[in-house]
């Protein structure tokens, strides 16, 4: 569609939903008034041991079996989160605060969402902040791009990049903030741009209705053993706020630390080597043997990356409410982190010391023969990597809102999140010592962030089958990194550049979405997203050549495309029992900027050979996704079965390209490409009970079944051809998990939790069997412990074990093993 045309559709279709606001509206203008409902009203009563026809949908409350799921449709009304759509065409799932509080160990954010269905986040050790991206039905965890997350309507999903270093800013909110979490699977609602294909997450956190303050403190450790590493690491989070409402003004502060250490998560190797160790080699011993990815033997020689992070967070709420039903809120966050990343040598020489490969005398990088068990081997000093992380981030939103349940309502908002310091600093050399000096690289992301404006309505016209919700929004994403030299790297300011990368990208998008009451027991929802979105001021710099020569600075075109994606839904409610809901929306995910320009070239522009190159040219991924549900609701019981579908074009992913060289010759380059199609097939079933055969037993349960494959690609792994027909990376067939909860008296509870995951790959052509090495993707069982105990009317004593039967399981990097918590709360 030509950029005109797209302009001219968009128009009209602004047009058409102002018209269609007005008349249907102006008829009954002078009736609005504050009570009246979100609905038409209701036909005759059905019988009294029936349940609620459609038009008659009341309130959800994800997390509890008998009031959060509705029939046919899920609709939110007066207690809707801001950044949520009146009606919601999709599946959702969710928990309250008191579920968290009662049933998780929560330390952070994003463990809220442990056992919903189909979700999981590769959180690795408390306080994960660059690794801990969200997988969903159809997407694994190298997708971040794939989801959104929200916290009171201000957007935390990271689409600068997409992958483990552009996870959702989860550190931005806190356990002991939450008051519920609502998950929205699929993209089925015209008001997400195509991030929300695999899922909506959305965050609501305490808002006082008079004063009220809390404080918390959790320890927790983690006795930890792998090849040669054998400690105990641990840490605590500490957490205060108070809150209060006078009058038309309610205030909320909040602030909480977190200091963690984690265990090792990256591992130095080497190939086994069959030649003989040369006379000068220096003679170690303490390598670990074992077997890689792909089953070959290898030496474990040193763990690296075990992080000590340190982590502060102040957020301040207002809300003011200028009417009865026409309110403000602001809200300001800081969040920030220092980190040091180090590692330790397995290896020992004669005198029992451990052995790091020697710096050259210039203190650049240099290399040690060593002899492991006679064999010859070569140890770099860059082998044992170290960083030091200085991190200081900002948000801040701005929502008014109308409430008044009557014909129309409104919403604007506008929200920026800013990299007001993010550095990361690592040596070129390795560290026989405590914080040794040396030259250094500096990685600098300062100055990046996103911001937001979107203005929403909700249209409700009195005797009307109609609900229509529209809006207009727009979306900004600033990236900029550098990368310079340091002759310091701890302290050192820096020097010439290494290399620089640059961009934005723009979505603006409209969309309407009618909810329309068919009858007393049919619902449908259709809807339509428009959006136009743009990449420029794309750049790379090279390095700075040997005679100390700036590189060439790259520049790359202007790009402005135009899509829609249409939505839709159908409900229908089969007797008092059961219920069945259709459907089906288009969702384009849109290339993020370091997608398109991140990558290497030389000082006269050209691209490095064999280095992750620039694709400005990149594709968007477009998906067609449908789901079909049914659902069983009988007292306290409910049964949802869920049927999915996805089909994808274009899906980015990084892997290898035939490319013919400056020379002619031919060759092979790794960057982001497009997948042309993957398809997904899937099954999901969901259970939850309230008081199940005795009262105080609550369970929620999940199975899922995905069968997700390449069935296009011109790319490859090693040889032409090497990924069709193989599973799609990171995804596994097999989910499961489940969450028991019991109350054995007002002031004592108990919950036990368990999780399973199938087998998985992280190569495009499955070519790593072994999920049970570093690097590898495991299948996992676990199971957690958690009690609490309300010690007295302002205190309250929980514990709890996660991992408690220690399986040792990976994602590229070893999850967390047996981890103990205790936690002390004062609520007054």
């Amino acid at each position: 569609m030509k950029t005109k045309n797209f302009r001219a559709a968009r128009g009209r279709l602004a047009l058409a939903c102002a018209q269609a606001c007005l008349l249907l509206a102006l008829p009954h203008l002078a009736r609005a008034c504050e009570d009246c409902g979100d609905e038409p009203p209701p036909p005759a009563p059905l019988p009294v041991a029936t349940k609620p026809s459609l038009a008659q949908t009341t309130p959800t409350a994800p997390g509890n079996a008998a009031k959060h799921q509705n029939l046919g449709l899920v609709v939110v009304n007066g207690n809707s989160l801001s950044s949520l759509p009146s009606q919601l065409p999709t599946t959702m799932e969710g928990i309250t605060a008191e579920e968290i509080a009662r049933g998780i160990n929560a330390t952070d954010a994003e463990d809220a969402l442990k056992y919903l269905p189909s979700l999981l986040v590769r959180k690795r050790y408390i306080g994960d902040y660059n690794h801990a991206v969200l997988s969903t039905r159809a997407s694994g965890t190298g997708n971040s791009a794939r989801s959104l997350v929200y916290a009171d309507g201000i957007p935390l999903a990271n689409l600068l990049g997409n992958g483990a270093t552009f996870t959702p800013r989860w550190g931005m909110v806190t356990p002991a903030e939450i008051a519920r979490v609502d998950v929205l699977y699929g993209p089925f609602s015209a008001a997400y741009s195509g991030n929300a294909v695999g899922a909506v997450v959305d965050y609501q956190t305490r808002m006082p209705s008079d004063f009220e303050a809390h404080a918390k403190l959790g320890l927790f450790q983690q006795p930890f053993e792998l090849y040669g590493s054998d400690k105990t690491y641990g840490g605590y989070q500490a957490s205060a706020s108070v809150g209060d409402r006078a009058g038309r003004l309610s205030w909320w502060l909040h602030l909480s630390r977190l200091d963690s250490d984690g265990q090792p998560l990256t591992f130095v190797t080497k190939p086994l080597s069959n030649t003989a160790a040369g006379a000068t080699a220096t003679v170690l011993t303490g390598a670990v043997p074992g077997l890689d990815k792909s089953n070959n033997p290898w030496l474990i020689l040193g763990a690296g990356t075990q992080y000590n992070t340190r982590q502060d967070q102040a957020k301040l709420k207002l809300r003011l409410d200028l009417t009865p039903t026409l309110s403000a809120s602001y809200t300001l966050g800081w969040w920030g982190n220092r980190t040091a990343g180090n590692s330790e040598s397995y290896l020992r020489d004669s005198a029992g010391n451990p052995f790091y490969a020697a710096p050259a005398a210039s203190g650049t990088l240099a290399s040690s023969p060593i002899s492991l068990d006679g064999k010859a081997y070569t140890l770099a000093s860059a082998d044992f990597g170290q960083n030091r992380d200085l991190l200081n981030h900002r948000m801040q939103g701005l929502v008014v809102k109308s409430a008044s349940k009557g014909v129309f309502d409104f919403e604007l908002a506008a929200s920026r999140y800013d990299y007001d310091q993010d550095q990361s600093r690592s040596p070129l050399v390795a560290k026989p010592g405590a914080d040794a000096a040396g030259a250094g690289r500096l990685s600098d992301q300062s100055g990046s962030g996103w911001n937001t404006l979107a203005a929403k309505g909700v249209l409700r016209p009195t005797g009307s089958a109609h609900v229509i919700d529209f809006g207009a929004q727009q979306e900004n994403y600033h990236w900029q990194q550098t990368v310079s030299n340091l002759s310091d790297w701890l302290n050192g300011a820096a020097s010439s550049l290494f290399t620089g990368f640059g961009g934005r990208t723009r979505l603006n998008s409209i969309y309407a979405q009618d909810a329309w009451t068919l009858g007393p027991k049919l619902k449908t929802v259709i809807g339509l997203r428009l959006e136009e979105w743009s990449a420029s001021d794309g750049f790379k710099t090279a390095a700075t050549d040997s005679q100390g020569r700036p590189g060439k600075t790259v520049s790359f075109a202007h790009r402005d495309e135009q899509y829609a994606s249409p939505k839709a839904a159908l409900g229908y409610e089969l007797n008092q029992d059961w219920s069945l809901r259709v459907s089906t929306g288009r969702a384009v995910r849109m290339p993020t900027v370091t997608e398109l320009y991140q990558g290497g070239v030389n000082s006269n522009g050209v691209y490095v050979p064999n280095d992750p190159v620039t694709n400005p040219g990149l594709k968007p991924e477009k998906s067609w996704t449908s789901e079909l549900s049914a659902q069983w609701m009988q007292g306290q019981q409910q049964v949802r079965i869920t049927g999915f579908h996805e089909d994808t074009r274009d899906a980015l992913y990084s892997q290898l390209a035939a490319v013919t060289g400056s020379n002619g010759a031919p060759g092979t380059v790794s960057s982001t490409q497009n997948i042309e199609h993957m398809r997904t097939l899937g099954l999901e079933l969901a259970y939850q009970a309230l008081d199940l055969g005795l009262k105080g037993l609550d369970v929620q349960a999940s199975l899922t079944y995905t069968d997700s494959k390449i069935l296009a690609n011109s790319g490859f792994v090693s040889t032409a051809g090497d990924t069709l027909g193989k599973q799609q990376p990171r995804v596994p067939r097999w989910r499961a998990s489940s969450l028991i909860s019991y109350q054995f008296s007002p002031s004592l509870s108990a919950s036990y939790g368990l999780r399973y995951s199938g087998p998985q790959y992280g190569t495009l052509n499955n070519s790593d069997p072994n999920g049970f090495a570093y690097q590898g993707f495991s299948k996992f069982f676990t199971t957690d412990l958690r009690a609490q105990w309300k010690l007295a009317k302002q205190w309250t004593l929980a514990g709890g074990i996660d991992n408690l039967n220690n399986y040792q399981y990976w994602n590229f990097h070893p999850y967390p093993q047996r981890t103990f918590h205790a936690e002390l709360s004062f609520d007054l």
